[in-house]
Order: C-alpha cells, then sequence, then structure tokens
C-alpha cells in the first residue's frame, strides 16, 4: 500500500503550469515539523516535502493556499530519476507525493504571518498558539422550556422498521 498524510506550512506560493496540451499542474513544498526537537538548540526541526498536483487539484491549491498556510496533502509517493544535463553519466533520484487530495488545516484566520517557515533564515520554526491561559466560566443561560403538556410528538409507525425476512437475496 502507498499511502501518504502530510500536515504542514507551505514554503512558497505555488505557481500554476500548464503542459502542451492544457494541463494544470503545480509543484509546491510543505514543511512538516517532526516529533521532536534539536537536543543542542532545543529547537523544532521539519521535512522538507516536494507535492505535485494535477488538473483541478492543482488549480485549486494555487486558487486558495500561499506561502505559510497550513494544508492537509493526501497522495502516493513517487520517486523519479533523471539524467544530469552537464553529466550524462549521473543519474539523478527524487522523491515527490503524487496529490490526490488537499484539504485546508487550521483555523480561518490562520494566515500564516509571524509563524511558520521563515524563507529569510532558512529555518522553521513551531506555530505559536495565542491562547489565552486564564480560564472563565461560561456565561449562565436561562433553563430551556418545558414543552406544554399538550404537545405531541409523532414518531410514525414502527413497521417502516421491520425485519424483512426473504430467502436470503439482497434487495439491491
Amino acid at each position: 500500500m502507498n499511502k501518504v498524510i502530510l500536515v504542514g506550512r507551505l514554503t512558497a506560493d505555488p505557481e500554476l503550469r500548464q503542459t502542451q496540451s492544457g494541463v494544470s499542474s503545480c509543484r509546491f513544498t510543505v514543511a512538516v515539523d517532526r516529533k521532536f526537537t534539536d537536543k543542542n538548540s532545543g529547537e523544532r526541526q521539519a521535512d522538507f516535502i516536494t507535492c505535485v498536483a494535477w488538473r483541478q487539484t492543482a488549480e485549486f491549491v494555487t486558487r486558495y493556499f500561499n506561502k505559510g498556510k497550513m494544508i492537509g496533502v493526501e497522495g502516493t509517493l513517487r520517486n523519479n530519476n533523471y539524467q544530469d544535463r552537464n553529466h550524462p553519466d549521473v543519474t539523478h533520484y527524487t522523491m515527490d507525493v503524487l496529490v490526490d487530495n488537499v484539504e485546508f488545516v487550521g483555523g480561518k484566520n490562520d494566515s500564516g504571518n509571524g509563524s511558520g517557515y521563515q524563507g529569510g533564515n532558512g529555518g522553521y520554526s513551531a506555530p505559536q498558539n495565542n491562547y489565552n491561559n486564564s480560564y472563565s466560566a461560561p456565561p449562565q443561560q436561562a433553563a430551556p422550556q418545558q414543552p406544554a403538556a399538550n404537545d405531541s410528538m409523532s414518531y410514525g409507525s414502527l413497521s417502516d422498521f421491520e425485519e424483512i425476512l426473504s430467502d436470503g437475496d439482497v434487495p439491491f
């Protein structure tokens, strides 16, 4: 089984391209946090994973995602190889995620500003939360009103849910 699921931040704005036959494609990189921090610096490390989307998925990514925005990617891992133009005897190998599906991840106001991929210094810092650590009780609400005694609900006929006894054939 070949299945990849990633959640991370885009490292640059995705750019839509067209093949000569008019098929849309888009190549982008997702920075995915590792579970642990670096022992020496105490900073969280990340892996930078190249993803390739085609057709409507490529158009969707370029329209709704930009640098620093959280993205969920589902796809398959593909290895590619190509010959070096300057050295014909050298073969380069790459691993890319062929994107099947993308999803929005994070809150509506998650713009990626101030956290995420930092292009200037080449590092990646974990997203910072802005949670207020003080707790306040929720406002008191009035008790829900009880329905009047003369209100009645109709549940329908239970015969709609009778078990169908047959000769074992599936009804579809």
